[in-house]
C-alpha cells in the first residue's frame, strides 16, 4: 500500500494541512502513519477529501458529512436527503434567473427613471417580501 505524505496530499486536495489535521482529529479522516512527525495517509483518504468537498458544496455540514461515512470509511449516502438538496438547489436556481433576468430588464429599461419601471417596482416588492420572511 503506497502511503501519500500529508504534504501531498494538503497539494492534491487543495485543502491546508492545518485543514487535513483538523479532518482527522474530528474523526473526518483517519492517517494510518507516520514518517518522523509528518502524518501519512492511504489513497483513500484522497476520495474521502473529495466526499467532503463535495458535502461542503451541498450545504452539508462537517457533522453530517461525518455520518455518512461508515467505519471502513466508506461513503453511505442518504439518497432521500441528497434529492431533497438537489431540488432546493432547483428552487434556488430558478429564483437566482428570475433576478438576473429581471435585473437584465432593469439595467436596459426604457423607462425615464427605473422608479417608473413596473418590473423594478415588482422586483423591489419581492426583496421586500423576500426579507420579511426570512426575518420572520
Amino acid at each position: 500500500m503506497k502511503l501519500i505524505d500529508i504534504g501531498v496530499l494538503s497539494e492534491q486536495s487543495g485543502m491546508s494541512t492545518s485543514t487535513l489535521r483538523y479532518y482527522e482529529d474530528i474523526g473526518l479522516i483517519q492517517s494510518v502513519g507516520r514518517h518522523g512527525l509528518r502524518r501519512q495517509f492511504d489513497a483513500q483518504a484522497a476520495t474521502q477529501l473529495a466526499l467532503i468537498s463535495l458535502g461542503k458544496m451541498a450545504g452539508f455540514s462537517l457533522d453530517d458529512i461525518k455520518e455518512m461515512f461508515a467505519k471502513d470509511g466508506a461513503p453511505q449516502l442518504p439518497r432521500a436527503e441528497l434529492h431533497r438538496r438537489a431540488d432546493a438547489l432547483d428552487a434556488q436556481i430558478r429564483g437566482l434567473t428570475r433576478l438576473r433576468d429581471a435585473l437584465h430588464h432593469v439595467a436596459d429599461c426604457p423607462a425615464e427613471t427605473h422608479m417608473k419601471c413596473p418590473k423594478f417596482k415588482r422586483l423591489m416588492d419581492f426583496a421586500a417580501r423576500a426579507k420579511a420572511r426570512r426575518q420572520a
